[in-house]
């Protein structure tokens, strides 16, 4: 009954544009400080290499920042700083939002798994509700156009790819 309401229901859609909007602030000005700021990953990565929560309780994820992540810190400044913009970006505008909440939701749980505790476990728990509505979260952003169009257009040719064959 809860997730009818949370996916169908317009005063839903609204709370959930208000829920959306917030999250949106707050990934686009973290991502805007970064993308202007000249952001630099590589002392946040050594901290995390050096953080003993992390090499005991996810030995995984610490062999992965140590030999993969810090050596390509550039490309993962790159990726966080537009990521998080772009991800801000779509859920202020409601475009894409599904995605942008679902990879927001990643970073959120990197950032975390990092030893980084801030805003990010508050954050997540808004995505679930975001991301459990799907499209009602976007209905009154740029979903409402956007989803149908790419739905008409995947399905159109979907449609005659089959009938064709």
């Amino acid at each position: 009954m809860f997730m009818d309401f949370l996916r169908n229901n317009s005063i839903a859609a609204g709370i959930l544009a208000v829920l959306r909007v917030y999250l949106g602030w707050q990934w686009m000005t973290a991502g805007w400080s970064k993308v202007t700021g000249g952001f630099d990953a590589s002392g946040y990565l050594n901290g995390v290499v050096n953080n003993e929560a992390v090499i005991e309780q996810y030995p995984t994820y610490h062999a992965f920042i140590e030999g993969f992540a810090l050596p390509n810190a550039g490309v993962f400044s790159f990726m966080v700083a537009w990521g998080e913009l772009l991800v801000g970006i779509g859920l202020l505008l409601g475009i894409l939002t599904t995605a942008a909440v679902f990879f927001g939701m990643i970073m959120n749980f990197a950032f975390m798994f990092a030893g980084t505790i801030s805003s990010n476990p508050f954050l997540v728990l808004i995505s679930i509700f975001v991301i459990a509505a799907g499209y009602n979260a976007g209905r009154y952003g740029g979903d409402r156009w956007v989803i149908p169009y790419i739905r008409q257009v995947i399905f159109k040719k979907n449609a005659s790819a089959q009938s064709a064959a």
